[in-house]
């Protein structure tokens, strides 16, 4: 830890950051990465730049052009694709089950435009509630000034479910970027009965979304044995780390991180299923 930090590592800047625990990316075409670098460079001279959450599925192309460049590749963790979901839903027994219990469910369902200004607050209780309470104290802790924010910029759409009192019980957030999309927020009441399944209709709405608009998903990282039942494709993420233009010391930290997480940290986030 004191030899990452006497090696000027953490002094960093994210390109393309926004704010969520997985960056999509444009189209390659519309946009050059050197001149992007370039650019950061000449804006953030003593810092490392981060390009995160980069899949060779998805991002292919970025990878190279990045790597092109001079960035390093930085494995972080593993996350779960899918790149059409249609023909999964009738094929994955789980998949099929939970399309079915959006229809069957006894609970009300909530389109993103009756979303309301008395949602935003439970909207960020329900997150905290699965996020930070019972997944972990270190994810983003997203508050309703911004959720709200970032909703009515058309920036995150919700889906969810109301009881009878009309209180949102899960709910989930879709970011997207062309035709691929994330999932940002995802919540529900943790204290309500398992059988309710409140999770799986929160996931179940973005499948759904995903299907009627042919549209491709990064579900990111975490339940892993539930993403795979339905049908998603394991892919290992990445930053690309650009530090050309930095000291010696910083160099050689970024080059020992690249080899250490790709060459050793790789097959564990494989064999473990990460």
């Amino acid at each position: 830890g004191d030899g990452l930090a006497l090696s000027g590592l953490d002094n960093a800047v994210a390109v393309n950051n926004w704010l969520l625990s997985t960056n999509l990316y444009p189209p390659l075409d519309t946009v050059d990465p050197a001149s992007m670098i370039e650019e950061a460079v000449a804006r953030w001279p003593r810092h490392t730049l981060w390009f995160r959450s980069l899949n060779e599925h998805h991002n292919g192309d970025w990878l190279h052009a990045l790597r092109a460049a001079g960035c390093l590749p930085v494995a972080s963790r593993q996350v779960y694709l899918y790149d059409d979901i249609a023909p999964l839903a009738t094929c994955r027994r789980d998949l099929k089950r939970d399309l079915s219990l959006l229809l069957r469910t006894p609970l009300r369902y909530c389109r993103d435009d009756e979303v309301t200004e008395h949602d935003y607050t439970r909207i960020a209780e329900l997150y905290a509630l699965l996020y930070i309470g019972k997944y972990s104290r270190h994810n983003p802790l997203y508050g309703e000034d911004f959720l709200r924010a970032w909703h009515r910029a058309g920036l995150l759409s919700f889906e969810g479910f109301r009881d009878d009192d009309g209180r949102l019980v899960c709910v989930i957030g879709l970011f997207r970027q062309g035709r691929t999309v994330t999932a940002p927020i995802v919540g529900y009441d943790t204290a309500m009965p398992q059988r309710m399944g409140l999770y799986r209709l929160a996931t179940a709405c973005a499948y759904r979304a995903c299907i009627e608009n042919g549209w491709r998903l990064n579900f990111s990282a975490g339940a892993a044995d539930f993403k795979r039942l339905r049908g998603g494709t394991p892919s290992i993420e990445y930053s690309a780390v650009y530090a050309r233009h930095l000291p010696r010391g910083t160099r050689l930290a970024v080059a020992a991180l690249s080899a250490i997480t790709c060459r050793i940290g790789v097959p564990l986030l494989r064999r473990y299923r990460l």
